[in-house]
C-alpha cells in the first residue's frame, strides 16, 4: 500500500508580468492508497496521515509567549517554559509566601509531595476556599479505609491531599486582608500538625493510633468545611 504526502512544501506561483505579490499557496495534502486494499484500510491510512500532518503543522507553529504577570515584588520567578509547558527538569518545587504555616521546628511539612500537578485556579479567596472544602470532603471519606490493611494507600492519599491543602492555604491567606490572616494561619497549623501526627501513626501501621489521630483530624476538617462554606 502506497501512502504518501505530496505538495506540503509547494512553492508559490508568481507571475512575472504581474506587479502584485501573490500569497503563498496553501499546502495540499494528498493521500494515495492502493485501490487493491479494502476501503476501510484506505480510509484508516488517510486518517492517520491527516492526523500526522496536522500534528506536524502545530508543532512547527511558534508557541505563544508566556502570559504577562502583574508586577509584584514578592512574586517568585516564573519557571522556565516555552509558553505551553515547563522546560525545567526536574520540576521546580513550589514556593509559598506565608512561612507561618510551616512546622516551626523543621521549617517545612513532612507530608509534602513534589512533582505533582496542581491546576492554577487564580489568586481569589473564593477559588481556593472551594478547593480546600472539596479536598477536606475527600479526606473525610478516608475514614472507611482505616484499619483495613491499607496503610500504604492511606499514607499516599493523605500526603497528596495534604499537599494540595498546604498550597491552597498559602494562596488563601495571601488573598485576605492582613488583619484577617491570623485565624486562617491558626486553622492551617492545627490541620497540618494533625496531618503530620496522623502520618506518623500510618507509617508505623499502628491502627489504634491511626484511629485516634484521625478522629482529631476529622474535627478540624469539619471545622474547615464550615468556615469555607
Amino acid at each position: 500500500m502506497a501512502t504518501y504526502l505530496s505538495g506540503l512544501n509547494a512553492p508559490a506561483a508568481i507571475s512575472g508580468s504581474s506587479s502584485h505579490h501573490h500569497q503563498p499557496r496553501r499546502p495540499v495534502i494528498t493521500c494515495q492508497a492502493s485501490s487493491q486494499q479494502p476501503a476501510i484500510i484506505r480510509r484508516s491510512s488517510c486518517l492517520r496521515l491527516g492526523l500526522a500532518a496536522a500534528t506536524a503543522v502545530l508543532l512547527q507553529q511558534e508557541a505563544p509567549p508566556p502570559p504577562a504577570r502583574a508586577a509584584d515584588d514578592d512574586a517568585d520567578e516564573e519557571p522556565a517554559n516555552n509558553g505551553w509547558w515547563l522546560t525545567e527538569f526536574p520540576l521546580p518545587v513550589r514556593k509559598i509566601k506565608n512561612k507561618e504555616i510551616n512546622n516551626a521546628e523543621t521549617g517545612t511539612r513532612s507530608f509534602l509531595k513534589n512533582g505533582i500537578f496542581m491546576a492554577d485556579i487564580g489568586p481569589s479567596f473564593a477559588a481556593h476556599a472551594y478547593r480546600l472544602r472539596s479536598t477536606a470532603f475527600d479526606l473525610l471519606a478516608l475514614e472507611d479505609l482505616l484499619g483495613k490493611d491499607a496503610s500504604n494507600y492511606v499514607n499516599k492519599y493523605l500526603r497528596l491531599k495534604a499537599t494540595f491543602m498546604y498550597y491552597d492555604f498559602d494562596k488563601l491567606i495571601t488573598a485576605v486582608a492582613a488583619d484577617d490572616k491570623q485565624p486562617y494561619v491558626d486553622l492551617a497549623n492545627r490541620l497540618f500538625d494533625s496531618f503530620e501526627n496522623m502520618q506518623q501513626a500510618v507509617t508505623a501501621k499502628d491502627d489504634s493510633k491511626i484511629s485516634e489521630r484521625y478522629a482529631d483530624t476529622k474535627v478540624i476538617l469539619q471545622e474547615l468545611m464550615a468556615r469555607m462554606a
